[in-house]
């Protein structure tokens, strides 16, 4: 037998063996609304490829490849415990059990290690939280997806309903079309189907209702039998708790906001800032796209280093603010080409930074440039920092804080010499460090932060979602703080 044989007799053993994880990681979640993770990175539903592919990325964060031999048998242990509602990263099971010295059994560490959600520590599954998206653009649509991915288990967040203006001939029929087609995100994976009679898409037997309304003030929810909803207002419309408080009618217990708050509007960065949420808020913003991004890595380097003052320069991708080809626009330079030009604008991210990071003291300044990509930006962060150090403690540290500390579902980290932009379309995390830009000298730092704008941001959305709405489970192994 040739080497090459070898290889790819390999490859079929791993291909069996990620084959018969599908129903164990299937079957936990359904049964028992458990989620089984691999370094923060869901296996639900995913295809035997995608489970190969997410071992073998682990290199990338951990220096070296994670072996379906290995995470199986962890996965097999916890189909025999008595687990209740959680997330659990089976590559951290496997890593910290590589590190344990006591002689235990894959069983009996796994066992120790998810206690928290076993037997009597269980916490019970909670009822269905009815979730309404005002809007259905760019974000909306992104959120609908991951929405209906998360209801598999019949438990958590249920997308009842869609908001939008009254459209014109075939208007349901286009806009389901949009849902299930995506130039950037691909095919929305499951089969949606429109009811017209009844004005609901159906997208993997959850039915969605579409409202057509001008004006918040037109809609009674519970007419639809909609109940302590979630609002999500993906439109920007409306910014002030004045505004945002029209969304508060019938059927609405709280409004969530896809773009930065003003006023006295609480901007939330999940990860951050989200467990300083009061349960009687019913008003908050989960920031912006940039904001998402810099927040986590700047908390983290803050943490470690102290920060004394920084710079944001984002390079972003176009969004549907902007002209395809030159036309008026209220702001001077965002009506010049969107594909055919670099543009100067605003950000509000930096000023945002104090609202999620109130014990960040250090004055943070930033710009943004536009340019012609539809999807993935990058945030450059220059810090002056309160001590000296290297790269390479530097990179070591932000690892180490994208792997095991409770910003891992926030920051992702890649060695990957050849990355560029569109590497990064579907990344669930909200900024991934690209370790090889990296520049450190003495006091100063420079990190380069990719971040999917669309689908990134659309996570951090959900989360903070799920957070308010008492369905964010907690994680096993846990982080250390």
């Amino acid at each position: 037998m040739t080497l090459n044989d070898d290889s790819f007799t390999n490859w079929k053993n791993r291909e069996e063996i990620a084959e018969s994880m599908i129903p164990m990681i299937g079957k936990l979640h359904r049964e028992r609304d458990v989620t089984v993770l691999l370094h923060s990175r869901s296996l639900v539903n995913k295809s035997v490829v995608s489970i190969l592919k997410t071992h073998r990325f682990a290199r990338q964060i951990a220096g070296e490849e994670l072996s379906v031999t290995e995470t199986l048998p962890f996965l097999e242990a916890l189909t025999t415990l008595d687990l209740g509602p959680s997330q659990i990263d089976i590559g951290m099971l496997a890593a910290t059990y590589r590190a344990d010295d006591r002689g235990l059994s894959v069983l009996e560490f796994t066992a120790e290690a998810v206690a928290g959600a076993t037997g009597a520590n269980k916490i019970d599954r909670r009822e269905p939280r009815d979730v309404v998206l005002y809007g259905f653009g760019r974000i909306g649509r992104l959120v609908a997806r991951l929405l209906i991915e998360k209801s598999g288990s019949g438990n958590g967040l249920r997308l009842r309903a869609v908001v939008v203006r009254g459209g014109g001939d075939q208007d349901l029929v286009k806009r389901a079309s949009l849902l299930r087609r995506d130039s950037v995100h691909g095919q929305f994976q499951g089969t949606i189907t429109v009811d017209e009679t009844n004005n609901k898409i159906i997208a993997n037997g959850n039915e969605i209702t579409v409202i057509y309304a001008n004006s918040p003030a037109e809609v009674d929810y519970t007419a639809y039998g909609i109940r302590d909803a979630i609002l999500i207002d993906n439109t920007g419309k409306w910014r002030d708790r004045e505004g945002l408080s029209q969304h508060l009618r019938p059927g609405i217990d709280k409004v969530v906001l896809t773009a930065p708050g003003k006023g006295d509007v609480p901007n939330i960065v999940h990860g951050v800032n989200h467990d300083t949420i009061k349960p009687d808020e019913q008003i908050l913003s989960c920031a912006s796209c940039t904001t998402n991004a810099i927040v986590p890595p700047l908390k983290a380097m803050h943490d470690e280093y102290g920060v004394l003052r920084g710079h944001v320069e984002t390079v972003h991708s176009f969004t549907n603010d902007q002209n395809l080809l030159d036309n008026y626009h209220k702001a001077d330079r965002r009506g010049r080409s969107a594909p055919l030009n670099m543009v100067i604008t605003e950000t509000g991210a930096a000023s945002a930074v104090a609202k999620a990071l109130p014990d960040l003291k250090a004055p943070i300044t930033g710009s943004s440039i536009r340019v012609p990509v539809p999807d993935v930006s990058i945030a450059i962060l220059s810090l002056r920092l309160g001590r000296e150090t290297t790269r390479e403690e530097v990179l070591d540290h932000l690892r180490e804080v994208s792997l095991t500390s409770p910003l891992k579902r926030q920051i992702d980290f890649t060695t990957a010499p050849d990355a560029v932009s569109m590497d990064f379309i579907g990344s669930r995390h909200a900024s991934i460090i690209d370790a090889g830009a990296t520049k450190v000298d003495g006091d100063n730092a420079i990190l380069y932060l990719w971040y999917d704008n669309e689908f990134g941001y659309s996570c951090q959305v959900v989360r903070v979602v799920q957070h308010v709405s008492g369905v964010e489970y907690p994680t096993y192994p846990a982080t250390s703080v």
